[in-house]
């Protein structure tokens, strides 16, 4: 790998790549983003002396990274001719994987509430899962194309889910129910084959860091991402933990080619 110091360098992605509750908040983000100093991103711009817009927010759908929202612009108004490097990491929320499993840990009085049964029951409902498989594939190959347009000469690494629940139905996970456990692990498998199959297609890097990480799941002995608890510290549940963000920091740095021109 040559020297990338001072590429500019566009980091998109919810709150798998923003990083809530990783010390410490980005200076001047939005509290609601979750943006942490310690996120895969920062690291990667340390190490290789990049100058980093880091955009990722906690909660966006790749809906979200296209066209932005009401009270925040598009993730990709960041991109411009400038841009050498582009991470990205997202969908999660597109098909529902964390909602889900973070709303099914819940106490059961919480669960049973109305809005989040309903929200519990949509997530489950198998035709819409596939509708919104279809939408994140289309998002996901309009944001390539997109970043190809906006910076012609810039690398695209679509950066893979970290490894949350344990490959083996048989070990226990707690407060997760074992179906949803089951239904996320199908869900995380799929998520990541229509992200390498979206990098294959457009001529971008998939970064695998859900394949490097499945021996680091959240309940294993040496976790790279949280169990369900009640606060943010150390990592959001079911997120990464600090290891877990300094693990995908290596992977991209060791994805990287040469540096650009």
């Amino acid at each position: 790998m040559v020297n990338w110091a001072g590429a500019r360098y566009v980091a998109m992605g919810s709150s798998f790549a923003a990083g809530p509750g990783i010390p410490h908040r980005v200076p001047g983000s939005p509290r609601t983003a979750g943006r942490s100093t310690g996120n895969y991103a920062h690291l990667v711009a340390a190490k290789l002396g990049l100058d980093l817009t880091d955009v990722t927010f906690s909660g966006a759908t790749t809906n979200d990274f296209l066209n932005g929202s009401a009270t925040r612009p598009a993730q990709l108004d960041a991109v411009t001719e400038q841009t050498r490097l582009v991470t990205l990491t997202g969908g999660g929320n597109d098909v529902g994987f964390a909602p889900r499993i973070l709303l099914s840990s819940l106490p059961f009085g919480l669960r049973a509430l109305p809005p989040v049964r309903r929200q519990l029951a949509s997530y489950a409902d198998p035709d819409l899962t596939e509708q919104r498989f279809t939408q994140l594939k289309e998002n996901l190959l309009k944001l390539a194309v997109q970043v190809r347009q906006r910076a012609p000469h810039s690398l695209l690494l679509f950066v893979e889910y970290l490894t949350v629940l344990p490959p083996d139905a048989s070990t226990p996970t707690g407060l997760l129910p074992a179906d949803v456990a089951e239904w996320g692990r199908g869900i995380a498998r799929r998520l990541s084959a229509t992200t390498q199959q979206v990098a294959e297609e457009s001529g971008a890097i998939f970064v695998p860091a859900g394949a490097f990480s499945t021996a680091h799941h959240a309940w294993s002995a040496d976790p790279w991402t949280r169990r369900f608890h009640l606060t943010l510290h150390g990592g959001a549940p079911y997120h990464p933990r600090p290891q877990g963000m300094a693990a995908v920091a290596d992977l991209i740095a060791e994805s990287l080619p040469d540096a650009p021109a």
